[in-house]
C-alpha cells in the first residue's frame, strides 16, 4: 500500500497535522517515528484533569488514538488512502497526577484493510506503565476526484 519512493514525515510535520485539533488542545506532541511506531508525550495538567486531579482515562485514550491514527495513515499511501477507527479499548493501570506521560504506538497487524496498533502510555519522570490500548484502523479507499470536462 505504501510506495516504495516513500519517506516518513518530519516530527515538525506530523505536530503541524494536529493544529485545530483535540490533540494540540490537550498538548500532544509527536516526539518520534519510525517505520511501525510513533512515540509522543502529553502534560498532565488542568486540560487532562478528571475533578479528583488526576489523568482522566479519557485523556489517555485521545492520546493512544492519536498516536495509533497517525501510525496508521503513515503505513498507506495517503493520495490514495485513509485509515479511520473502527475500535479503540483501554485498560487504566495506575494513576498519575502532573508531569508528562509517553506514549508508544506499535503496529501489530498491517492488513490490507485493518491494522491493529498497541499503545503503552507511561508516566515520564517514573517509567511506570499507566495505561495499555489497542486501536483497530480501518483502511479506506479515498473518493476518487471528478474529471473535469
Amino acid at each position: 500500500m505504501l510506495p516504495a519512493s516513500a519517506s516518513l514525515p518530519s516530527v515538525a510535520e506530523l505536530n503541524a497535522w494536529s493544529r485545530n485539533t483535540m490533540g494540540e488542545h490537550l498538548g500532544i506532541e509527536i516526539t518520534a517515528v519510525g517505520e511501525q511506531f510513533i512515540e509522543g508525550r502529553m502534560p498532565v495538567d488542568h486540560r487532562t484533569h478528571q475533578p479528583m486531579g488526576l489523568l482522566h482515562g479519557g485523556a489517555s485514550v485521545v492520546l493512544a488514538e492519536t498516536l495509533g491514527s497517525i501510525g496508521a495513515v503513515l503505513q498507506v499511501d495517503r493520495t490514495r488512502y485513509a485509515c479511520v477507527g473502527l475500535e479503540i479499548n483501554a485498560n487504566h493501570i495506575k494513576s498519575v497526577r502532573s508531569g508528562y506521560v509517553l506514549g508508544r504506538a506499535e503496529a501489530l497487524h498491517l492488513g490490507r484493510t485493518t491494522q491493529i496498533w498497541e499503545i503503552k502510555i507511561r508516566h515520564e519522570e517514573t517509567n511506570a506503565l499507566i495505561c495499555v490500548s489497542r486501536i483497530t484502523m480501518a483502511v479506506i479507499e479515498l473518493p476518487a476526484k471528478k474529471i473535469q470536462q
